[in-house]
């Protein structure tokens, strides 16, 4: 299976391509963006770098990755589905669930809408059997969309960072729904 292109009633999410480049080097130039990530804006250099991960083959393959979202023909953010890399982020074949947008698309309801069309992907498409997502505890607009889209509180861990972020000593939190309580949600 190859990751399909996927579409609401706004977005058409569009598996990531090589050609993209310039609209993720956009969205990674806003420091605002980046606040709960990196705390700063990223470099050409450093987005570069980071495509060739997000271009895996075999992640592709599998159906998972990494969607570049458009509303007509203009770059909102882009949305992933990828498996746990680390226990504290789910178990093997769970999907963890991620969204970066652009400032301008905040608040309007597309972070929830691309993310509740991965959630169907992932479990009528893919059949896994848990979505989760992860974020700082502080970054109450991401846990805001985790919780519209039907995701419950899992549970809070803390890592070591070099150079930490504020807030970080609160944590990062997890967010999960599985297969069973998306079915009985209706599918939010």
């Amino acid at each position: 299976m190859t990751q399909p292109v996927l579409r609401t009633e706004r977005l058409t999410l569009q598996p990531l391509r090589a050609d993209h480049l310039e609209h993720l080097v956009e969205l990674d130039s806003d420091p605002e963006v980046l606040r709960y990530l990196y705390g700063r804006a990223l470099s050409r250099a450093e987005v570069e770098a980071r495509m060739p991960s997000r271009l895996d083959p075999e992640r592709a393959a599998d159906g998972r990755g990494f969607w570049c979202g458009f509303v007509g023909e203009e770059f909102v953010g882009w949305w992933l589905l990828v498996e746990p890399d680390r226990p504290e982020k789910g178990d093997p074949g769970d999907g963890v669930l991620g969204y970066r947008l652009r400032r301008k698309w905040w608040r309007q309801g597309l972070a929830s809408e691309g993310s509740r069309e991965l959630l169907r992907y992932a479990f009528v498409g893919l059949d896994l059997p848990r979505v989760t997502a992860e974020t700082m505890a502080v970054n109450e607009g991401s846990r805001a969309v985790m919780r519209s889209i039907g995701m419950t509180y899992w549970h809070t861990f803390h890592e070591d960072f070099e150079d930490p972020l504020p807030g970080i000593e609160h944590g990062e939190v997890v967010y999960a729904i599985s297969r069973d309580e998306w079915n009985q949600s209706g599918g939010v």
